[in-house]
């Protein structure tokens, strides 16, 4: 198992544990950030937690572990995406259709999630997980160059977005 000293706490069902309820929320956006609903993202989220406790023994530094945490779910919420990809939702088809128009924007977080995915997925580990672009870039797999593009259209798009509700 790993050694990791997490406060006095010993055993290591105890650390995994106070280590996923530190991070659960972050799991939570980041995986949210790739999906497009909360349930699946939930569902992402208890996979990644099952991958790390199955891989608990080659985490070997407490520094990286959010980073690692982060990484895991967000490989689950790709690896969810594409497995659910092939599926049509009944509530979607008439958007599909062109028979509703996207609801107004009306907080920053709603319009984030309006972005698409690639851009979704770097504003919530910049902006709320408050991740430098390097490891950003290490947990997506991508390079640093292309986090910053993404960032830089993200914001293009929010900026369009929130001028949209103002109007």
């Amino acid at each position: 198992m790993a050694t990791i000293e997490l406060a006095g706490i010993q055993s290591a069902q105890e650390q995994f544990a106070a280590l996923v309820t530190q991070h659960s929320r972050s799991m939570f956006r980041a995986a949210r950030a790739v999906l497009d609903c909360d349930a699946d993202a939930e569902d992402a989220v208890s996979e990644a937690v099952l991958l790390a406790w199955k891989n608990w023994g080659r985490l070997r530094s407490g520094d990286a572990a959010r980073a690692w945490l982060l990484k895991i779910t967000v490989n689950c919420a790709y690896g969810y995406r594409r497995k659910s990809a092939r599926v049509v939702y009944t509530d979607t088809v008439e958007q599909l259709a062109g028979g509703i128009e996207d609801p107004p924007v009306a907080h920053l977080w709603e319009a984030v999630l309006r972005l698409p995915e690639d851009q979704r997925a770097v504003v919530t580990l910049y902006y709320y997980e408050d991740l430098p672009v390097k490891k950003i870039a290490r947990i997506l797999g991508v390079a640093q160059g292309t986090v910053k593009s993404r960032l830089s259209r993200a914001r293009q798009n929010l900026r369009e977005l929130l001028r949209e509700e103002e109007e």
